[in-house]
């Protein structure tokens, strides 16, 4: 099995969030609003980082596929999939504000609802560009003009890139931190994780602690 790209990566802790998001609504205490805005708090930083990865995407990748003459028909298919994938995660981000007003079972049930649309329409579109449009990346892997995007995409201030390294590797399997081993410099990402991404340790990664383990705080 071929591995990952750091957009697989990516695309894995997506995957990651929202099946531990899904979980942790699974069992619902009536009335926690404290959890219920704990998990708020993690859905937000996993749109913010699914959000920006898709922006990144509109604005250098697509561009860099139409000039290499890619159907334009299969990247407009990529954008209405990223307006789809945009308008679900409102949604859901809407469901679990309502649960954080009220912590109510009922809200909670209809937040777990939300959140399973949400999984499809962003599973579906990940899957559609691993299959359509991964393969036609690895050709111009090394190329200068691959490399000047991959650039583009990258440049982040460096609280943003610690914040983005500790959500990448919060949970990450043992096969995916070794494709990242072969990607970006261990050490880098040590230091990006450690020092600029404590924001992310101190406040997000203990919910999904939670949600893995119900108690764990």
């Amino acid at each position: 099995m071929t591995a990952p790209t750091m957009n697989g990566l990516i695309h894995n802790a997506v995957r990651r969030d929202l099946e531990r998001l899904a979980a942790a609504l699974e069992v619902w205490p009536d009335g926690d609003r404290d959890r219920a805005a704990r998990l708020g708090l993690a859905f937000a930083n996993l749109r913010r980082e699914l959000t920006h990865h898709h922006e990144g995407e509109d604005a250098h990748v697509w561009p860099f596929l139409a000039g290499t003459g890619v159907a334009p028909d299969l990247l407009a298919e990529m954008e209405d999939e990223h307006a789809a994938m945009s308008a679900a995660l409102a949604q859901t981000g809407d469901a679990l504000a309502a649960l954080a007003r009220t912590g109510s079972a009922a809200d909670a049930a209809a937040a777990r609802a939300s959140v399973g649309r949400t999984r499809e329409v962003v599973g579906a579109h990940l899957d559609h560009e691993e299959q359509e449009l991964e393969p036609l990346l690895h050709g111009h892997e090394g190329t200068a003009e691959w490399r000047a995007v991959t650039g583009r995409l990258r440049h982040r201030s460096p609280a943003d890139a610690g914040s983005f390294f500790a959500w990448l590797t919060d949970g990450i399997s043992d096969g995916d931190r070794a494709a990242l081993r072969a990607t970006v410099p261990p050490p880098v990402t040590g230091v990006l994780s450690r020092v600029f991404g404590r924001r992310y340790t101190r406040t997000v990664a203990p919910v999904w602690r939670e949600a893995v383990t119900p108690g764990a705080r």
